[in-house]
């Protein structure tokens, strides 16, 4: 059936033939006639004439003609002169060639500080701060201080729904301002055990507010901030806390100091350097600020001029327990500071 439909088929040029209407071209060009070209031939805007075919064939002629280039040396594995072993083994499957190579151990790699250390250029105050740092990393890890154990991150009800623990770990940085971490510990709990909310704390009676905060430092101005925060919280949060920088500042008794920790332990958000007085002492004593400060403020701007963003959060905690267990406000313990033949405030070093 499909040799008889095409029989039966009838072309366009069987039609003229009956017709002896046959188009016969003006002019015939045969391939000796015309100039063949090479694609890399085609420049300028002149149309000229181009066949894929006879550039493959052209190209096939002019082989002989290619710039030929020197072959590339193979590589060779080289030994060391120990005469051990080379690290890497050629394994010949088929016409492929698979080269085994020995694992590199994660030790042998950079870690995370040691890129961020070299491959970032801060221009710092101090050209030791990045051994610095890692000294107080290392006396910190053998030395636990009070913070760790009693911080204001410590103080909230680990029970208790997000939104409550938002604001015990508000309260508690309310409470801390030189204030020992042990004493605002003992007060959170005392707190807790009334039920410590925004609405508990709006309810309560300002004396017996007064009573539960003593002695934690101007217990007093702190019970009066405690309930106009906890009034604002209840009319424009819904009992949480501010998710912003901005709005934490604006609520009655928080400072700078308050409101990054607060943001950076409450809402996991990094806004900037929590400077406390341990931090404003030791940035001072280490030489990390261009100028030395007198409030802890002035550290703080200076700070974050230079230091790695992904450094603040971890300083604060960093140098308040190093600030509490060696670098202490008075007669600090110099001789057993990994940093000091390196610090400029060093005692021990003087000695020596």
């Amino acid at each position: 059936m499909a040799s008889q439909s095409n029989q039966n088929k009838i072309t366009l040029s069987s039609k003229l033939a009956k017709q002896n209407k046959v188009v016969r071209p003006k002019a015939i060009i045969t391939k000796h006639e015309t100039r063949i070209l090479d694609i890399e031939d085609l420049q300028g805007s002149v149309p000229r004439y181009f066949s894929p075919v006879q550039t493959r064939k052209q190209r096939q002629v002019n082989a002989d003609n290619k710039i030929h280039l020197p072959a590339k040396k193979a590589r060779q594995i080289k030994t060391d002169d120990a005469g051990e072993e080379p690290k890497t083994t050629k394994i010949q499957i088929g016409s492929a060639t698979i080269i085994k190579c020995e694992a590199v151990p994660e030790s042998a790699g950079l870690n995370e500080n040691e890129v961020g250390a070299s491959a970032v250029k801060v221009e710092s105050p101090n050209a030791n701060w990045w051994q610095q740092l890692e000294n107080v990393r290392l006396m910190r890890s053998e030395k636990p201080a009070p913070v760790d154990t009693q911080g204001c991150h410590q103080c909230a009800d680990k029970n208790a729904d997000e939104k409550t623990q938002r604001f015990h770990k508000l309260v508690a940085l309310m409470l801390s301002s030189q204030t020992k971490d042990e004493t605002t510990f003992e007060a959170m709990n005392r707190l807790k055990a009334q039920s410590l909310t925004p609405g508990s704390i709006k309810d309560m009676p300002i004396g017996d507010l007064e009573k539960l905060l003593h002695p934690v430092s101007f217990y007093k101005n702190k019970a009066k901030y405690l309930k106009q925060t906890s009034q604002i919280l209840i009319d424009k949060y819904n009992e949480d806390i501010p998710d912003n920088i901005q709005e934490l500042l604006k609520l009655p008794g928080v400072g700078p100091k308050m409101g990054h920790i607060c943001m950076a332990t409450a809402w996991d958000k990094v806004t900037g350097i929590g400077v406390d007085t341990h931090v404003h002492r030791i940035a001072n004593r280490l030489g990390w600020l261009k100028k030395p400060t007198k409030e802890p403020e002035q550290t703080r701007i200076q700070l974050e001029s230079w230091l790695p963003q992904h450094l603040w959060s971890e300083v604060n905690h960093l140098f308040v327990g190093f600030g509490q267990t060696i670098c202490t406000p008075l007669r600090p313990n110099c001789g057993d500071c990994l940093n000091r033949h390196i610090c400029p405030s060093s005692t021990a070093s003087k000695k020596s």
